[in-house]
């Protein structure tokens, strides 16, 4: 074969597989919270009309570097892992019509932190990168710890608003208990007063 020959083929390579691409869409990143169901969004455009033979593999990368697991695949009918850490927890959550080749894993923990690929092939349209997606377990806020923390912002409140009250009561109270106290002192002024021109007046 000659030269112009491999080159022409080299050509022709790169036209199909630019031609024949699959593109897949995945957010870069997510974070979610432990114990709950989490969606993992994957979408595709193809270039040719979806076949029978479309198929979708999930994979799990953990974060450490350790050896690629095998999570979710789907042709013609989706097949599920049977053991392992994702057993009974990989729903299929995707369309073909629209694009969509989500899933979704329940209960998700921490440990599941990791590296998520998707990978679609219709073929002829066989090439293109997986999708990836790195998600980030973070602890979720229990129910009695919330529950804690409003009780404890209303006890606070119920505290100061009493102490105010008392702060405000106390000054009333003092503040007429003067003015009582002054009164009565007038009060006495005056009976002496009186008694004493009574007296000067008998005298």
């Amino acid at each position: 074969m000659t030269a112009l020959n491999l080159f022409a083929l080299a050509v022709r390579i790169a036209l199909f597989a630019a031609v024949s691409s699959i593109d897949v869409y995945t957010s870069k990143e997510l974070q979610t919270k432990n114990g709950t169901d989490t969606r993992l969004k994957c979408t595709f455009s193809s270039s040719e009309p979806l076949s029978d033979d479309v198929s979708v593999s999930w994979i799990f990368r953990p974060p450490a570097g350790g050896k690629d697991m095998s999570l979710f695949y789907y042709h013609r009918q989706p097949f599920y892992p049977m053991d392992g850490r994702f057993s009974n927890r990989v729903l299929w959550d995707g369309n073909f019509k629209s694009g969509d080749a989500s899933i979704i894993i329940r209960n998700i923990q921490q440990n599941d932190n990791g590296t998520y690929l998707c990978q679609v092939k219709n073929p002829p349209d066989v090439h293109g990168e997986m999708g990836e997606i790195v998600v980030s377990v973070v602890d979720q806020v229990k129910f009695s710890e919330i529950l804690l923390l409003v009780l404890v912002i209303g006890v606070g409140s119920i505290v100061i608003i009493l102490i105010v009250i008392a702060v405000v009561l106390f000054r009333y109270y003092r503040k007429n208990r003067t003015h009582s106290t002054a009164v009565s002192v007038m009060e006495c002024r005056e009976k002496l007063n009186d008694k004493s021109h009574d007296l000067n007046a008998n005298a």
